[in-house]
């Protein structure tokens, strides 16, 4: 069975999509991935004359929408696992979260209520999301419509959109956004870095960092947009030597579950091998195999993103009063701005204390 990655391409109008879904294509081509694009429905939709204000509702029309997305999605899905490829990139032109900035809340919850779903299955359904940043928020002399004739939206329009994307997207485990401050070039040169990092396609330096904060205030991370709440449950399963599993499931607005395989040097350095999203059954299955000498780490997670980087809060029961904060940088020595209601007491990058397979072996006191 082929190793398939499914990843979303998405972002505000006038981001770059149509030439970054060439681009992934032509670059990835090289690396010996079959690459297949989902083109979005929406474009098609109006290119076709099914207009959003000419059905009966804006509900109704994301339900037609999303049904032909998640539909496509599915078969797409079922023909690359029939592929004799060893490496297979499948591409979403947007994602099915991004229909989530149309509606309310409760319509939103109700269409896929409808469709057999739950938002967090929706989401997590796709391994890695990668944001686009529209041209109204840093280049704005570049934005226009010339190529796009279903494309209206004003300046301030599109950077409300682009805001709204991005809150649709936060919470799920990695979500990228690519601004615009650089040129266009180097703006697609770092999406194809950031997707080669995800795909182990690239020997990063030190990505990860991580930092000791004082316990956060729960309620006002709960009223910003950009901010989603996760709990999560790490179980690490039994490993042969070198190797390190574990699974994960996360609840929240519905349930998503996990496997994680990573083979671990001699330096001790880790390396992933896999990802595979499970079932229901799946995951309990596999939960037979836990590793007796490691309990399961209960963790609530929030999600939040600030001046475009993604930061993971994790509250651990263990550590009371404190908590941890993580981000990943593609280039080291990146500067990192702090959202201005966490406060840090102290990096704790390569600290052994605070990995999770520490904690699971030995709990912080």
């Amino acid at each position: 069975m082929p190793n398939i990655t499914k990843i979303v391409v998405t972002g505000g109008v006038c981001g770059g999509k149509t030439t970054a879904l060439a681009s992934i294509r032509s670059a990835f081509d090289r690396l010996g991935y079959k690459v297949i694009t989902i083109p979005e429905p929406a474009t098609e939709f109006k290119g076709n004359g099914v207009l959003p204000w000419e059905c009966a509702s804006a509900e109704e029309y994301q339900w037609c929408q999303m049904s032909v997305q998640l539909t496509r999605e599915r078969a797409y899905e079922r023909a690359a696992r029939g592929m004799t490829d060893d490496k297979i990139l499948i591409v979403c032109d947007r994602g099915m979260l991004d229909n989530k900035y149309y509606m309310t809340p409760e319509e939103f919850q109700r269409v896929i209520a409808d469709l057999g779903c739950t938002e967090v299955e929706l989401r997590d359904s796709y391994d890695a999301v990668f944001h686009l940043v529209t041209a109204a928020k840093g280049a704005e002399q570049f934005y226009g419509n010339e190529n796009n004739a279903t494309r209206h939206e004003t300046l301030e329009e599109a950077a409300a959109m682009d805001d709204g994307f991005i809150a649709a997207w936060t919470g799920h485990p990695h979500l990228r956004v690519i601004d615009n401050s650089t040129d266009f070039r180097g703006k697609m040169d770092r999406l194809i870095n950031e997707i080669s990092y995800f795909l182990g396609e690239v020997a990063p330096f030190q990505t990860e960092r991580k930092f000791l904060i004082e316990y956060p205030d729960e309620q006002a991370l709960a009223s910003l947009p950009n901010a989603e709440r996760v709990d999560m449950t790490l179980t690490y399963l039994r490993a042969e030597d070198g190797h390190e599993l574990r699974v994960r499931k996360c609840s929240g607005k519905g349930n998503s579950y996990h496997l994680t395989e990573k083979r671990i040097d001699a330096e001790g350095n880790k390396r992933l091998v896999r990802r595979q999203h499970l079932s229901k059954r799946e995951y309990r299955n596999l939960l037979q195999q836990a590793d007796p000498d490691r309990r399961p780490i209960e963790k609530t997670r929030w999600c939040l993103m600030y001046a475009n980087q993604y930061f993971d809060v994790d509250i651990f029961p263990a550590l009371k009063d404190k908590a941890i904060l993580k981000l990943e940088l593609l280039i080291e020595g990146d500067e990192v701005e702090f959202p201005p209601m966490l406060h840090v007491i102290r990096e704790v990058t390569g600290d052994d204390a605070y990995t999770n397979a520490t904690m699971a072996s030995n709990p912080l006191k």
